[in-house]
């Protein structure tokens, strides 16, 4: 992908891959820091969504306390997995879709309100995909710190090798 990016979705991307402002207007406190205007700042992450440049805005939390998650893997025929993939992805409780060179080659994170919904939605992703899921809940929890400062002048830089994540990690 060639994206040329601005330099406040530059200073966006490695200003705030964690540590969001838990405020009512983050994108007005971002457009302080930035000396923009939270406009401004809206479509810059707008343009960088649009781009496939953003994985995600939102906040990582700890599933046990907050309901039930697990990851799950489903064993795709390659010429399938663009078409089950769309299927997973279109339930707001997925994340973190993605390919992974194994028998089982769509892995992806569940999280529901408690167990029963969590169960309902893999039944149903089992249903419509007409594959078996399979079910790989969290035996210890390990933080791993994924925030990359990136230094956009380097001429290797590609967008199809960063995609910044923004989000209130812990």
């Amino acid at each position: 992908m060639s994206l040329i990016l601005t330099e406040l979705q530059q200073n966006i991307i490695n200003a705030y891959q964690k540590g969001f402002p838990l405020v009512a207007r983050p994108y007005q406190v971002l457009a302080e820091q930035f000396n923009s205007s939270e406009a401004q700042v809206l479509a810059a992450i707008r343009q960088l969504d649009e781009a496939g440049a953003l994985s995600r805005v939102g906040a990582v939390f700890n599933h046990k306390k907050a309901g039930a998650s697990t990851l799950a893997a489903l064993a795709v025929p390659a010429a399938e997995l663009d078409r089950v993939a769309e299927i997973v992805n279109q339930f707001d409780e997925v994340n973190h879709n993605y390919e992974r060179e194994h028998s089982y080659n769509l892995w992806f994170v569940v999280t529901a309100y408690d167990e029963n919904a969590l169960a309902q939605v893999l039944t149903k992703i089992s249903e419509l995909t007409g594959l078996p899921v399979l079910k790989l809940p969290m035996e210890a929890a390990y933080h791993i710190d994924l925030a990359f400062s990136i230094n956009f002048a380097t001429p290797s830089f590609s967008t199809s090798t960063a995609h910044a994540q923004i989000s209130q990690g812990h």
